[in-house]
This record gives C-alpha cells, structure tokens and sequence, in this order.
C-alpha cells in the first residue's frame, strides 16, 4: 500500500481508505474487527465512518478495536450532520449540535481526538460562518486535527473555502464526493474546486454499491437477492437498479469486464485502480461486507492499469455535460 499526503496537509493517508458503515450491520463486531486487522496488515492505515452509521454502532465497533491499538498509528475520520436523536437541535451544522455530536463522537471512537471530522452534507439552516467557526475552535482545541466536506455542490464548497480563508479560519482539508465510472459528474466542478484549492478527493461509493463489482452483467432482469443493489430497490437508494438499468451502465461494464480480462484481474480490482489513479484523487472509500470483499479490494493496489487501458474506460464511461460545461469546453476548445 502507498502513501499520499491528504490535500495541502503534511499528513498521509493510504491510497485505499477503509469505510466502516457495514461494521455492526451487515458484519457483526468479531468480522469487522478481523477485517480491520486484515486492512492494516495490508499497510491501510486510513479508516472513515460517521456517527449516523447505524446511529453511532459503528463508531462504537471502530472504537472497541481501536482502543488495543497503538491510536497514532491511524487516521480515524467521522462526520457530523445527520439525525442523532429526537430533539429538534440533534441534527444539522449548528454549533449546538456539532460541539454535542462531537463529544459523542469521541466517546463512541474511545479517543482523544479524531484525525479528519468531515460535515456530511450542506446545511442550509445553518450559517456557514457559524459551521466552520465552529470547526476551527475544534482544531484549535486539539479535539481535531483537520476538516473536511462530504457532499456539496461546487459553489457550497468554494464558498465554504472563501469564508474560511477571509476570516482565517482553519479551510476544509478534504471532499468525500459520490464518484465512480458510473458517476462522474464530479468531474464538472468538484474536482476543479479541489484541484485549484489543494483540496484531496476521497470518494464514496467507488464501485456504486456494488454495479461494478463483478455480480452485474449485460442481459440480467433484476439484481440477485440480497446484494445492496436489491436492497436499494426496496429502499429507493440512490444505488438502486431502477436507476443504473440503462445502455450506457451495460456497456461501461463490458469493458470493465474485458479489461478485467486482459489485465488478469476483477472488475472491481479494475474499477479501483482506474480511480485510484483518476487527477486530484487520494484515496476511495472503500465499503465491505465481508472478508471476501476486502480482500478482493485490497488486490486494486500494487499494479496500474496500462495508459491504454485507462484510456479506454474513461472513454466508455464519459458522460456528456449539460450546459454550461459543455458550452464553455466547446468555447475553450475553439479559442
């Protein structure tokens, strides 16, 4: 496993980073344990979860894990936004809630400080200047020792970026954003933002729930029983086979499954490694269930794709722009 500095920080972080939603959920306390073991036996030393994870039960199971470990030796990142209980305050980016859910937080992960506290999604009840004032006290506390964004759009996150650096404000370190061959309009303004910002990419979801790992073919009605994708559809996720049904997902995986082919490697080994190495990107999120699917996950690492190869699913999974990054591409190209 390599090593990169996460964004503009003087802090590294391994090229996969280790997603803890199922932990307590899908995988019960002894599985996740040994899968975390597993990871960091593979040199992984970055571990992401969140405190509306099974309200808080995955934080506890990192945490139990945690505490027999040597703390510094990891990166432990959480996130604060979502419902946390049935007061009108236990929810959002207000000061009252994050400097609430934050000491819970690190009740739960049975630590000091937490290395990476991102906010989970924009707030727009909640002045930003009031988010992020309140994110500075928190690493000027020791309590945290950077910040980060998971979901925003362009603008939120440039605008969170600009009043931070005005009011010399501690500026996000980090964007966790939905990105994958089956979803790249991140690529439109996200990525520049953090490009430009000195912002690194940690996406979520980087084989979309399970699309791009393998257990999907062309010619298939319905997802099999039991795989997230079936649940989705229960649930209207955002994963769901009612939404990635379509001629263009059927043929992004009949390439990644002939490039898998050629390479000697799975397609969601495949699927990794093309985003392990996509521009500004430091390292996916990746989500696991049970041993199997960590270790086939762990083998995305330690060999690249071919330029050709590379080339070639980026091709097949390009997705047009719709105004105004297509007129300005256009404008900018004709110059």
């Amino acid at each position: 496993m390599e090593y990169r500095y996460l964004g503009r920080t003087g802090m590294k972080v391994s090229e996969l980073c280790l997603g803890t939603m199922t932990m307590g959920r899908e995988a019960d306390e002894t599985e996740s344990h040994r899968m975390l073991d597993t990871f960091v036996d593979a040199g992984g030393n970055f571990l992401d979860t969140a405190d509306v994870y099974t309200r808080g039960v995955s934080e506890e199971v990192v945490g139990r894990w945690l505490k027999t470990k040597n703390r510094d030796d990891f990166v432990v990142a959480t996130k604060v936004r979502f419902t946390m209980g049935e007061g009108v305050n236990d929810v959002g980016l207000s000061r009252k809630h994050i400097l609430s859910a934050v000491e819970a937080s690190l009740r739960r992960l049975q630590t000091d400080y937490i290395d990476l506290y991102q906010v989970h999604c924009w707030d727009p009840g909640t002045p930003l200047e009031e988010t992020l004032s309140t994110l500075n006290t928190l690493v000027e506390s020791g309590k945290v020792r950077y910040i980060g964004a998971s979901n925003f759009t362009g603008w939120q996150l440039q605008k969170a970026i600009d009043i931070s650096k005005q009011m010399g404000l501690e500026v996000f370190s980090c964007l966790q954003p939905l990105y994958n061959l089956l979803d790249r309009s991140t690529e439109w303004e996200l990525i520049p933002v953090c490009q430009n910002e000195g912002l690194g990419i940690i996406p979520w979801s980087p084989l979309r729930g399970g699309w791009l790992s393998g257990k999907y073919r062309r010619g298939m009605t319905a997802p099999p029983d039991g795989t997230r994708v079936a649940e989705a559809e229960k649930h209207g996720w955002s994963e769901a086979w009612g939404k990635y049904n379509t001629e263009r997902t059927w043929t992004v995986l009949d390439e990644l499954f002939a490039i898998a082919a050629e390479a000697g490697k799975s397609p969601a080994q495949v699927a990794l490694n093309w985003l392990i190495h996509r521009p500004g990107v430091t390292a996916p999120i990746i989500g696991v269930r049970s041993m199997a699917h960590l270790q086939d996950n762990l083998g995305a690492v330690g060999w690249q794709l071919s330029a050709e190869q590379q080339a070639r699913l980026t091709a097949v999974s390009e997705i047009s722009p719709p105004y105004p990054y297509d007129f300005i591409a256009n404008a900018v190209g004709n110059r």
